[in-house]
């Protein structure tokens, strides 16, 4: 998959796949995208009930969200076992590219990317006392998770008509299932189509304000 590097509106960069005329990030900013969508609606949102948070990503990416994920533990003393899925796992020469230094302001977090992107596929590794990661190589298709695994989701597939296979009612009944009751799924997306799927699955849905530059995102979560 050819990548390019580019820079967004809040001086972070994304990446863009010309094949899908589609960016990893909003262009108004990744940074803020990440903050606000995963980490204040999803993250924050279920550390109200709980301290210790079983994570799943989908779409692992450049790393961002697990980096500020990361971040999220080292302040607030949560812990977070974070499994991520990424079908095409980037080379060390992109994520170079990405210069995280620019934009990550704090230095101790910077340690961190590159253990990030080295861990081992298929197994858990300890970055931190307080979060493990385990990077899946594969597809969501394939992807077979065990009921009630996991607290929260973040959902950062690429856009519903880029990648429509990975936004169908089967999908979301896939991720309902696999949330613990009172579990919550994150997304930047907000199409009609989409939220139809989250509530035929058995979610409650929850449109809130977007990130900049978008008007809504969308928050769905598995009753009790």
């Amino acid at each position: 998959m050819n990548l390019e590097v580019r820079q967004t509106k809040d001086g972070s960069t994304t990446l863009f796949v010309p094949e899908l005329n589609e960016h990893y990030h909003s262009v108004h900013g990744a940074l803020q995208e990440s903050l606000h969508v995963f980490i204040k609606m999803g993250l924050e949102a279920t550390l109200e009930r709980q301290t210790t948070v079983r994570l799943l990503e989908i779409g692992f990416g450049t790393g961002l969200n697990a980096l500020l994920t990361l971040q999220h533990t080292l302040v607030s003393g949560a812990t977070v076992v974070y499994d991520t899925l990424e079908k095409y796992p980037l080379s060390p020469e992109v994520v170079a590219q990405l210069q995280f230094d620019k934009f990550i302001l704090n230095p101790e977090l910077l340690d961190y990317v590159g253990p990030l992107h080295a861990a081992a596929w298929e197994q858990p590794t300890t970055i931190t006392p307080r979060f493990t990661l385990r990077k899946l190589e594969t597809d969501l298709e394939a992807f077979a998770p065990a009921p009630d695994s996991y607290d929260l989701i973040y959902f950062d597939a690429f856009a519903p008509e880029k990648q429509p296979h990975l936004w169908t009612d089967a999908i979301f009944q896939k991720m309902y299932d696999c949330l613990a009751p009172g579990g919550t799924l994150v997304t930047y997306c907000a199409k009609g189509s989409f939220k139809r799927s989250l509530k035929a699955a058995g979610f409650t849905v929850e449109a809130l304000p977007g990130p900049p530059g978008k008007r809504e995102m969308t928050r769905g979560v598995k009753p009790h």
